[in-house]
């Protein structure tokens, strides 16, 4: 459930905001980084699943185009390394409002520090996170990341499927607003793998999506924003809920047990949910990999995944909701067996009483005569993925009351 798009639409920012300056002198962190756990009072407005991408490149520039998804003041990002295989050094990382293409909003990109420091050194396998940045960041903004790698190399980690253009450049373009030094595209974000704001609500919380290409938004309008949990974010901005942000954790291809397309949600869920500052909620929407590739998975093995999942997420005292796999006969690798796998996990998510709550995704989705088929104003045309009408679909499907639950 991978694949890329050759054909991206770029969307434009035209909000302007002040980040107020955050000076220090430029040396590297070379004790012990910033803690990469829930960083208090902060809420994720934007992240993604990190995965392995291909290999480093030493004296590369990377602007990054992520969406936010709630508001609030002194914005964190947080470095991925989860995947290197040795320490990763960055000597320029920089955040400020996208204006179109690779050019920013003048005047609103600051420099962020680690430990007061502009370098910051992320050690094999882990992850830091920035010192709080002053200032406002909007909802529904377009923010630009620039990072400088000076000696990057071995396995890098991001987010392979962005269905976002970001930009590359060689050599250290951090500092400039406008597009010119960066001269190729990239449709991944590279070592960038959350975004986090303080409220001004202090009781503001988050949704974390679990899932997988179907989350993660292959085939939506790439550069639009048409995942399924953009709708979400929009839809909660506007929700009496004080659930705003919303976090969307989807990997192409992914599995609830292996991970041999990635690694699986029972095996991501620390480092991709749990660990999100503000999160009050994870909704899990995975299943059909584990049951389209023929693997042998069973009923009883899936449900059993989905019982260590929740067990875990309500002991770091998250919500859970459930959310049933839709329909895919037609894909290439459907079959009656794995049909059957999915009616009988359906039935579980449905009544087996493990969840707080449960959006039924699979009666949204399915054909009205013949509902082992997505319903066809929904299907890009491969009968498993969904075109933007079915994101919007999904999401309208979610009751922003099920996600603020008290636990």
């Amino acid at each position: 459930m991978t694949g890329r798009s050759g054909r991206v639409r770029r969307l434009a920012a035209a909000v302007l905001v002040t980040l107020a300056c955050q000076w220090a002198p430029v040396r590297a962190v070379t004790g012990p980084p910033a803690p990469a756990g829930r960083p208090p009072g902060q809420v994720v407005t934007w992240a993604a699943s990190a995965d392995r991408l291909g290999e480093g490149a030493a004296g590369r520039s990377y602007r990054l185009i992520v969406h936010t998804s709630v508001a609030g003041s002194d914005l964190r990002v947080r470095l991925s390394n989860a995947f290197g295989d040795r320490p990763l050094t960055l000597d320029g990382v920089r955040a400020g409002l996208r204006r179109t293409g690779a050019a920013l909003v003048p005047g609103s990109d600051r420099p962020l520090t680690f430990r007061g420091s502009r370098a910051v050194t992320v050690p094999t396998g882990a992850a830091v996170w920035s010192d709080p940045l002053p200032g406002h960041v909007p909802a529904g903004a377009d923010l630009a990341v620039s990072l400088h790698t000076p000696d990057a190399a071995g396995p890098a980690t991001g987010h392979a499927l962005a269905m976002q253009t970001s930009y590359v450049g060689q050599g250290d373009h951090t500092a400039e607003t406008s597009g010119a030094g960066w001269t190729r595209p990239t449709g991944s974000w590279w070592y960038l793998d959350a975004v986090s704001v303080r409220p001004a609500d202090p009781a503001t919380r988050a949704v974390v999506v679990l899932g997988d290409s179907l989350t993660d938004g292959w085939q939506s309008t790439p550069g639009r924003d048409r995942r399924w949990p953009d709708y979400l974010a929009r839809r909660l901005h506007a929700a009496p809920t004080a659930v705003r942000g919303v976090a969307n954790e989807g990997m192409s291809g992914d599995k609830v047990l292996g991970d041999d397309a990635g690694t699986g949600a029972v095996h991501r869920l620390q480092r991709d949910v749990l660990s999100q500052p503000g999160a009050r909620t994870l909704l899990l929407f995975e299943g059909v990999n584990d049951l389209k590739a023929h693997t042998g998975v069973t009923a009883a093995d899936l449900i059993a995944g989905y019982r260590a999942i929740v067990r875990r997420a309500h002991a770091a005292g998250l919500c859970v909701v459930g959310a049933t796999i839709g329909p895919f006969e037609g894909w290439s690798e459907w079959d009656p067996a794995a049909e059957a796998v999915r009616q009988e996990v359906n039935r579980f998510i449905r009544t087996g009483g493990a969840f707080d709550a449960v959006v039924d995704f699979d009666r949204v989705l399915r054909g009205p005569h013949e509902p082992t088929r997505l319903r066809s104003a929904f299907d890009n045309g491969d009968h498993l993925h969904l075109d933007d009408a079915g994101m919007r679909a999904l999401a309208g499907a979610v009751d922003p009351r099920t996600l603020d639950c008290a636990r």
